[in-house]
């Protein structure tokens, strides 16, 4: 894609990888454990935003994990059962998900204004670099 019309933010490394997908946000913390089933993908937690949507293949971004430190299990459940996200996108990092996206081969940054990513921007995860693609949709087109 054209990055004359993209948005180029440069990150901190958590876990190396080169993924493109489209962008699945929230604004508000994830708890893996009791918050998305490792079997399915999808968000379980009652009143999340993204409750009931499915994480897999997509780049999932939000502002920090929350709870359990078994999230990072269920990280690794999501990759083994092919329902991991394509990569994570952080404001900041926390070591539950950093341990579940490293033991799980899920590329992460963290690091990121992840509130100039919206939901179904196309988004590339590369190394350090994370590039933005406005979808019509996103845009109100």
């Amino acid at each position: 894609m054209d990055t004359r019309c993209a948005q180029i933010f440069s990150a901190r490394l958590i876990k190396a990888g080169a993924v493109e997908g489209e962008a699945l946000v929230s604004l508000v913390p994830i708890g893996f454990l009791g918050g998305v089933d490792g079997e399915t993908g999808r968000v379980t937690e009652r009143g999340h935003p993204l409750e009931g949507m499915c994480v897999a293949g997509k780049i999932l971004v939000f502002p920090t994990g929350k709870g359990s430190t078994v999230g990072s299990y269920i990280l690794y459940q999501l990759a083994v059962n092919g329902v991991a996200p394509a990569a994570i996108i952080n404001a900041e990092s926390e070591p539950i998900v950093a341990v579940g996206a490293i033991i799980s081969g899920i590329p992460m940054v963290d690091r990121v204004p992840i509130e100039r990513i919206q939901m179904g921007d196309r988004v590339r995860v590369e190394g350090e670099r994370v590039t933005v693609w406005r979808s019509h949709t996103a845009a109100g087109s």
